[in-house]
């Protein structure tokens, strides 16, 4: 769970006006920026953060404990990016499958080769932030939306589970998928998603190891398959390629960064406070009468 979180609840328990500003400077930006990432438009994310703050001061005084607190804080979010959200021209379709996803024959020999390139020069890694960010975007919402709050917002994958009102092996499910696509897009990012006739087979053994490979980048893989997947990583160099493409697609994922204040902010926290302190006065005073 993100930090910001983490303050701004414990902000909002001491009743001062000051912590309370900073609080909701706080709340603002993860929804925004949550917003950013899911929607990809800077009106939409304005209109988010603005409807989801104004719902949520009622309930910040009852959501003193931070993970109940992100929880329904993402929740209502999401409700409002779908209502929202612009289907991209560009966009795939809803439902990943697996067997695209993964690398054929032809893939996994241009990774071997690829580990032994030369780094990346510093103008590409410049880039690296917008392919990062369109890359997300054209992941179907289902997923993207999953790929979002586990590895950019740092949920867990209950927290996951109980925003998005799915059971945790379907998150673990979509989580994967989405990272193979962004790994893709990060790879190969002109390159569609090849039909399976047209692609070559791969070993039923890298195959099976492909499909949990989330689990066990995740540390969710029991010592027995934990110990099945290395063996197997020990005598087969393009798996190992690929599994590091997928790491590196990973991480860079959790490091992209999207803007988180938007032009608006500053207004509307002062509203916000007004009507939160008018708020807190009139329960206190119907609590004495």
């Amino acid at each position: 769970m993100r930090p910001e979180l983490e303050q701004a609840a414990s902000l909002l328990r001491t009743g001062k006006r000051d912590d309370l500003e900073r609080a909701l400077q706080l709340l603002q930006r993860t929804v925004y920026a949550f917003s950013m990432k899911v929607c990809g438009h800077p009106e939409d994310a304005e209109d988010t953060m603005q409807d989801v703050l104004l719902k949520s001061l009622p309930y910040l005084r009852k959501l003193e404990n931070p993970k109940a607190l992100a929880v329904w804080l993402y929740k209502v979010t999401r409700n409002r990016c779908w209502m929202s959200r612009r289907r991209s021209k560009f966009a795939p379709k809803e439902t990943l499958s697996l067997d695209e996803l993964m690398p054929d024959a032809t893939e996994l020999e241009a990774l071997v080769a690829k580990e032994h390139s030369d780094p990346e020069s510093s103008a590409a890694r410049e880039q690296e932030s917008e392919r990062v960010r369109q890359a997300i975007l054209r992941i179907p919402p289902k997923y993207r939306l999953i790929l979002v709050l586990h590895d950019m917002e740092d949920l867990d994958t209950p927290q996951v589970a109980a925003i998005m009102g799915l059971t945790e092996g379907t998150v673990r499910v979509r989580l994967h998928r989405a990272r193979l696509f962004v790994r893709h897009e990060l790879s190969s990012p002109t390159a569609p998603l090849a039909p399976k006739k047209k692609r070559q087979k791969k070993p039923l053994s890298c195959r099976e190891m492909f499909a949990g490979l989330s689990e066990y980048l995740d540390g969710r893989l029991t010592d027995l398959n934990c110990e099945r997947v290395e063996k197997h990583l020990q005598d087969c160099p393009p798996c190992v390629a690929f599994l590091e493409d997928l790491r590196r697609a990973v991480q860079r994922c959790r490091e992209s960064r999207v803007p988180c204040e938007s032009a608006t902010a500053a207004t509307l926290r002062k509203l916000l406070i007004d009507e939160y302190v008018r708020m807190t006065e009139n329960v206190k005073t119907n609590a004495l009468q």
